[in-house]
Order: C-alpha cells, then structure tokens, then sequence
C-alpha cells in the first residue's frame, strides 16, 4: 500500500508558535503557488479533498499536518511565489514557512513541487540555494507532465536533472501527474529511503 494513503488531518499552524511538539519525521511539501502542490498531496493520498485546491494562487496560507499509519507526518507548506496578497499577509506566511524550514528538528526532507512546464523558476532556485545546504534530501516531482509529449517529458527530466546537479546528489527529480496518477510510485519510494534510512527508525506494516 501507498506510504501517503490514509494519511489523516492532525493540524493547521497559522505562526511559529503554534507549532505542534515533533512527533514522528516530518516530510515537507513546498513548491511555487499554483505549481500542483495540493492536486499531488491528494493524489498521492487517495484522497480528493486532504488538501485545497484552488485556481487562484496563494490560497493555502496555513502549514498543514497529515500523520501518516507509518506514524511520519506530512507537512503542507504555504506556496511560495504569490502575488495577488497583501504585503503584511506575503511576510508572515514567508516568516511562518523559513521558521519551519531552518528550525524544525524532525524535517528530513522536502519534496519540492515544479510545473514542469516551467520548472527551476528564480523562487525554486532561491528555495534550493537557502534549504540544499542543511544537508538533508530534496526530491523535484515535476508536475502536470500529462500537459507535454513523452519527448518533451525526456527533454525537460533531463535539462532539469543537469540544472539540479549544482545543488548536489541529494537532490533527485521525477515526472509527476496527478491527472494521470503517473510517478506515484517513484515518490513513495523515495521517501520511504529518506524514512528507513533514520538511525532505528523502524515503519510499520502498512500493506493491510
């Protein structure tokens, strides 16, 4: 079974001190407003509703936690990249998501979402140049891939897997479709390396 299905709703975090105590790894979604972020956490989830989706960017303006039956958690973040918000609004949600970023102890990874019709956009590189360096992994799912041929797929996975090379081996890429429901297996078993490979982290059954 899916490491993301049945994943359930736990909380919403509107500032830094709302901030639940750790509780399990933490796997991090993020990526450009209106990039798929939500379409994909519910594909993966096979759920329609776990997360909102919305046509105008900058709607998911809380972070999100989602406790998964391995007992990890995943964490929607806020897109990034929104124009249409007030300025105050634009720099609380920027304080909320680098707080989280830089200082949740329990963060293994983040899984960065792309619209692979326009991926390694000046935000998504800034994201990578502030979070590559902590050390911890990073795994691209180029999203809303059923919009190119499958030539243009193979040309934009392999120009975006050498403009990631910069940011080092830690940072993988996939094709991802939530229309499809393509690469969901490729980005369940990435994070579950990211998990299995935490000193005595030990998942449970989750094939039932």
């Amino acid at each position: 079974m899916s490491l993301f299905r049945h994943a359930a709703f736990e909380i919403s975090v509107a500032e830094p001190r709302g901030l639940p105590p750790p509780n399990g790894a933490e796997i991090a979604f993020a990526g450009r407003s209106n990039a798929g972020k939500s379409s994909a956490i519910n594909t993966l989830a096979m759920h329609t509703r776990l997360a909102f989706v919305s046509k105008t960017p900058g709607r998911t303006q809380l972070i999100n936690f989602f406790r998964l039956r391995c007992g990890a958690v995943m964490v929607d973040l806020p897109g990034y990249g929104y124009a249409e918000v007030p300025e105050k609004i634009r720099r609380q949600w920027q304080a909320l998501l680098e707080n989280y970023l830089r200082e949740r102890p329990n963060l293994i990874g983040l899984v960065l979402i792309m619209d692979s019709r326009r991926p390694l956009t000046q935000l998504d590189r800034q994201m990578l140049d502030w979070f590559a360096p902590s050390g911890r992994p990073v795994h691209v799912l180029l999203t809303k891939s059923d919009k190119l041929t499958r030539n243009e797929q193979a040309k934009t996975l392999a120009a975006t897997r050498k403009g990631l090379a910069e940011w080092g081996d830690a940072v993988t890429v996939q094709m991802f479709s939530s229309l499809k429901k393509t690469g969901m297996d490729e980005v369940d078993g990435v994070v579950r390396q990211w998990l299995e490979a935490l000193p005595g982290e030990v998942l449970e059954a989750d094939d039932a």
